[in-house]
């Protein structure tokens, strides 16, 4: 693990690109599942366990906000695996994008119960290989992740009670 460095212009810019652009994704993600959330998810049996609706919105803020942090942190230390460590963050963002393509874009519950686990595990590899580089960017990971695996048991939870 390598120590962080003053805070300088350049890294405060990489922090604004960090946070806009995982608040992008984000804000395609809350695009994609604006198309169904009032319609056909509405229409869903779910289990007793199910968040409210008006849940998710600021769960994720927050959640990509800590991401972007997290990843900023990591992209600041010029430590061995920071490399592979972003481009597991990058892996991962795409795997959160596409659970929500599957899951409300195309309606397929069953492929997004089965993509959530590929997205958990690359959520774990991210956080093991930031917790290497930078202990704090690796905790920052861990809300996410929780958070990801209450996704996936909802997931499987929703799938089962809406065979197709």
């Amino acid at each position: 693990m390598t120590e962080q460095h003053p805070t300088t212009g350049r890294d405060l810019l990489g922090l604004a690109v960090f946070v806009v652009g995982c608040l992008a994704i984000g804000g395609a993600g809350g695009a994609i599942t604006a198309t169904s959330v009032a319609t056909w998810y509405a229409g869903l049996a779910k289990p007793a366990f199910s968040p409210p609706d008006w849940a998710f919105g600021p769960v994720w803020t927050a959640l990509y906000a800590m991401m972007a942090v997290a990843a900023w942190r990591v992209w600041r230390v010029p430590a061995p695996g920071r490399r592979r460590a972003l481009g597991l963050f990058a892996v991962q963002l795409g795997l959160n994008l596409g659970w929500t393509a599957l899951f409300f874009g195309l309606r397929r519950v069953d492929l997004a119960a089965v993509e959530v686990f590929a997205l958990l595990a690359a959520i774990m590899a991210t956080a093991v290989a930031f917790w290497r580089i930078d202990r704090p960017a690796g905790a920052l990971m861990v809300p996410y992740g929780a958070w990801v695996a209450f996704a996936a048991v909802l997931t499987v939870a929703i799938w089962r009670l809406n065979p197709a």
